[in-house]
């Protein structure tokens, strides 16, 4: 899954190279028939090299090349070192022009070739968006699709979440090297990861969290996959970010609206504005993504399909809208007592037709993933 170790070290080299970029790195790959030739004699590969890298270029720093290579010896079964020539590099992130030159992986490389959807939102969910997003993730993992997303708090872990939980594949692409972790309450979720998926970086092993680190991966999410989901989105968000890359690269989005009252629904508005497809089911996302989704599709429940919910159940689901409305007002509707609304309100959230919000409100979600 590597390339030969002597050629190897010379693309590892190059990327510690100072002002090098995955731009200007592709560029050098362009020049050079072999990198070995770059370093040997730089001048007959470009010559508008600046002095700052013709002086690394000629002491290249082996040290770091000995660490990158250490971390890939440490588990040569599950860490892997692609770079844009690997036969095992995905060709859907090979496009792009400032593709990554060399990726750090922890896991399975094999699934980074599968057709995959990304899921991302906010790192502060609604309980209803995690929800969605979780719900989602399942379906649409249990349909043949693997789930990326970006290892980070609310929306992103409940999309690994709900792939795992589906028995699927999932990527995590990290802002951080392949060796850690960020948060690090996501440690034991990273390494169910790694053991049904893959773990991803282009940063090199020991690289910890700031914050440039992220946009630069959000980019590598939505490159690897043939469309991206935002379930929930403030405006100006990450997951915005993300968005607007998948445009650039040509790639669907998808956008699951929410309620006007929600501020982190106005994310997800504005991109269906801008012509992101409105979804409300996992089927919309099938069908969008067509014959390039080669996964099957199951017949999709509804919430009139459901069995096992009683006539007066039903009625009192029928009363409570989307919105979060508070206990007292949904008694003043039903007409029954609060004890029974209680009652009803704890079988319905515990099936899974309603969230409660703080507050002691509540609001209802239709099982039609």
């Amino acid at each position: 899954m590597t390339e030969p170790a002597e050629d190897l070290r010379f693309w590892l080299a190059l990327l510690h190279a100072p002002r090098v970029g995955p731009t200007t790195f592709r560029q050098l790959l362009d020049r050079c028939e072999t990198l070995d030739t770059l370093f040997e004699q730089p001048d007959l590969c470009y010559t508008r090299l600046t002095e700052t890298l013709k002086d690394y270029l000629r002491n290249p720093d082996w040290d770091q090349v000995d660490s990158d290579l250490a971390w890939m010896g440490t588990d040569p079964v599950n860490h892997h070192i692609l770079t844009l020539r690997s036969p095992a590099y995905p060709a859907l992130l090979r496009e792009l022009d400032d593709a990554p030159p060399v990726l750090f992986v922890h896991g399975n490389p094999e699934v980074l070739g599968h057709l995959q959807l990304a899921i991302v939102g906010s790192r502060n969910p609604t309980t209803g968006g995690a929800r969605n997003a979780q719900d989602f993730a399942a379906h649409l993992a249990s349909a043949g699709l693997t789930i990326t997303a970006g290892l980070a708090l609310g929306i992103d872990a409940a999309g690994h979440l709900g792939a795992l939980e589906a028995s699927g594949t999932t990527v995590a692409v990290l802002g951080t090297g392949p060796d850690r972790v960020y948060p690090a309450r996501h440690r034991d979720l990273a390494h169910q990861i790694a053991e049904h998926g893959a773990l991803v970086s282009e940063l090199t092993p020991g690289t910890g969290p700031r914050a440039e680190h992220f946009p630069r991966r959000n980019r590598i999410i939505s490159g690897l996959s043939l469309g991206t989901l935002v379930v929930e989105a403030a405006p100006h968000s990450g997951s915005l970010i993300t968005a607007r890359h998948a445009l650039e690269q040509g790639r669907e989005v998808f956008a699951i609206p929410g309620s006007i009252h929600n501020p982190l629904a106005r994310g997800c508005h504005s991109l269906i504005r801008q012509g992101a497809k409105l979804v409300e089911t996992a089927a919309d996302i099938l069908e969008e993504l067509g014959a390039l989704a080669v996964a099957s599709q199951e017949p999709l429940p509804t919430l009139g399909d459901a069995t096992g919910l009683s006539d007066d159940h039903a009625q009192l689901l029928d009363l409570i809208g989307h919105d979060p409305v508070p206990m007292d007002l949904i008694v003043t509707r039903s007409g029954l007592t609060a004890e029974a609304v209680s009652s009803m309100l704890l079988i319905l959230e515990l099936q899974g037709y309603l969230v409660s919000a703080p507050g002691g409100r509540y609001s209802r979600i239709d099982k039609r993933l």
